[in-house]
Order: structure tokens, then sequence, then C-alpha cells
């Protein structure tokens, strides 16, 4: 697995997992890691956070980083 579908594995799970509510569990990770100093954590998890975004607005893996538009 690549470094790229490891984040879009991630996004995912947390979609799943939480649903409407994953942005702010994701928000609420990134400064929870920042607190503790872990930048790379940080770092991290705002990766995740943007595939989550392209995710929830309708953006697919493999779509060279553009979200297509949501279906009508």
């Amino acid at each position: 697995m690549t470094d790229e579908q490891h984040l879009w594995a991630c996004a995912l799970a947390v979609e799943k997992r939480f649903g409407d509510h994953a942005p702010l569990h994701v928000a609420e990770r990134i400064g929870e890691l920042a607190l503790a100093g872990d930048a790379d954590g940080v770092a991290m998890w705002q990766a995740i956070a943007a595939r989550l975004d392209r995710l929830r607005q309708g953006g697919l893996p493999g779509e060279g980083g553009h979200a297509r538009p949501a279906a009508n």
C-alpha cells in the first residue's frame, strides 16, 4: 500500500466511523496532536483532512487531485 492509498484508507475509515461528525473528529485530533507537539502527527492528520474534504465533495482517489462535481 502506498502512502497515498494509506491516507485515503484513513479518510474513508474516519468517514465510515464518524459520518457527519468526521470533520470535527479530525479537527479535534489535529488539535490534540498540536498541543502534544507532535508535528508529524499533525501533518498526517492534515493530509487525512484534505482527503476527507475531497471525499465529502464527491472526489475520489486517483482523480489527479481534483474533486469531481457532485451529481445533481
